[in-house]
């Protein structure tokens, strides 16, 4: 405990609530400044007569952290799983089934994979020789798609491990950092399996129940997630400060944040859990290597357009949870998610809300679009892909500019490089958040309470 210790949090997305959520649950005089509606990208609004978020709909249920914040925060009981565990993908001008089995979209059944037809033949003989090509570790961090193409061929990675890789991240895994972005893939890269297709079977069998949830969600929608985080730190003494952070200043037994409008707040520690572009600002006139590291991490722009139609304008069942479409289809939307369809409380009616996914790394030129030109490509490819007619009866954009970070491949040194230089030049200045060690929901939990955990240790060395 370090009792009425005044103590700053800047950035109020979903690591920066955890951070400062748990700081006051260990007694701190916690100030988070936030200039906008705390939550980050976890943000839903109404839409066609439903809560509907604008950005991630769900976090992973075989991850412990989101689950576990979930339960201290009584919100467990209202969790609510897919109801529809199928997917696909739109390959070779259809949509086709997600082959059951693959790992991140390296496939373990290969039987599965020839039957969704989302392969040629010559790419499933190339899968099969994977199996007898001895595998060897990557020296040092790669990308994703060096190692991939190098073992599976350009057409499995192009229309399975990109799709799902790449679209998680809205980036282009020939630049993704194997390490950073799919540690899994890494470690099975790293096992010493006779293949990389044997060591994710390995993977998948070691799965406790694999019929258990993928994926959770509050029945309120993921904002729920960081409302309640909130309400629970201000239940325990958070402040909240409507501002932007200007600038980082020492003093002598501690900080002063200096916010817009001339406004300044002393703390003992700062942890900043912003995009590391407002971070590098804040931190490089006292660490100047931190905040050139920090202000190199590239971002990828992305857009969310909803839909809502008459079920009668779709000439074919939504049968599942959505599909992906890989980029070497050339289609303007990256995913759908038949949101309906897809989640059991959203289900029933007359009305189908459909979620499309614009933008990824390195491809801007849809987000240049007006909104109206936007919707009309969107609405374009939703015709070709799953059989819509019509026009919509409610639509809605949400642009996220410079919203998810790419992580090339050396970034887990870099990220070492920017805390050590941090605890060096900046002693108890803490950044945490997506740009780092994972931009999953459950990954900025356990970032967020791992920089809490950081600044109480520093504060107090005996606890």
């Amino acid at each position: 405990m370090i009792p009425r210790t005044p103590i700053v949090v800047v950035g109020g997305g979903i690591a920066g609530l955890v951070a400062a959520r748990d700081l006051a649950l260990a007694g701190a005089d916690v100030t988070l400044v936030e200039p906008e509606r705390p939550g980050g990208k976890l943000r839903a609004s109404p839409f066609a007569g439903v809560a509907l978020d604008e950005a991630a709909d769900a976090f992973l249920a075989r991850v412990p952290d989101g689950v576990e914040l979930c339960r201290e925060l009584g919100l467990d009981g209202d969790l609510v799983s897919p109801s529809a565990r199928r997917a696909y993908v739109w390959s070779h001008g259809a949509l086709r089934p997600l082959p059951e089995g693959q790992v991140l979209g390296v496939p373990t059944d290969l039987d599965e994979l020839a039957a969704s037809g989302v392969v040629s033949p010559a790419a499933l003989d190339q899968a099969r020789a994977e199996l007898a090509t001895p595998l060897r570790a990557p020296e040092g961090d790669v990308a994703i798609g060096e190692l991939m193409r190098a073992r599976l061929g350009d057409e499995i990675v192009d229309r399975l491990v990109d799709p799902l890789v790449g679209g998680i991240n809205a980036g282009d895994t020939d630049r993704l950092s194997l390490a950073a972005t799919v540690p899994q893939l890494d470690a099975a890269a790293r096992s010493g399996a006779g293949s990389l297709i044997e060591a994710c079977r390995v993977q998948r069998a070691a799965v406790a129940d694999p019929a258990s949830p993928v994926f959770f969600a509050p029945r309120a929608g993921m904002a729920s997630l960081a409302a309640a985080t909130l309400e629970d730190a201000t239940a325990h003494g958070l402040e909240l400060v409507t501002a932007r952070a200007v600038g980082l200043e020492r003093e002598r037994d501690g900080w002063r944040v200096a916010l817009d409008g001339g406004r300044a707040l002393r703390a003992e520690a700062v942890v900043i859990a912003t995009p590391t572009g407002a971070a590098a600002g804040l931190v490089r006139p006292h660490a100047a290597r931190a905040g050139t590291l920090l202000a190199a991490i590239p971002y990828a722009s992305v857009a969310m357009i909803a839909i809502a139609v008459d079920r009668a304008r779709i000439d074919r069942e939504l049968d599942g949870s959505g599909f992906l479409v890989p980029r070497v289809e050339g289609r303007t939307i990256t995913a759908c998610s038949w949101a309906t369809s897809k989640w059991p409380h959203l289900a029933g009616g007359d009305t189908v809300v459909v979620r499309a996914s614009v933008g990824r790394d390195g491809d801007d030129r849809a987000l240049a679009l007006s909104d109206d030109a936007l919707v009309e490509a969107t609405l374009s490819d939703l015709r070709t892909t799953m059989d819509l007619r019509g026009e919509p009866s409610d639509v809605r954009v949400t642009r996220w500019a410079g919203s998810l970070p790419q992580y090339r491949p050396g970034h887990l040194d870099r990220v070492a490089a920017i805390d050590a230089d941090l605890d060096a030049m900046a002693p108890r200045v803490v950044v945490t958040g997506a740009a780092f060690r994972g931009l999953g929901v459950p990954a900025c939990i356990r970032q967020g309470r791992g920089a809490a955990g950081r600044i109480l240790a520093a504060l107090d060395p005996t606890s």
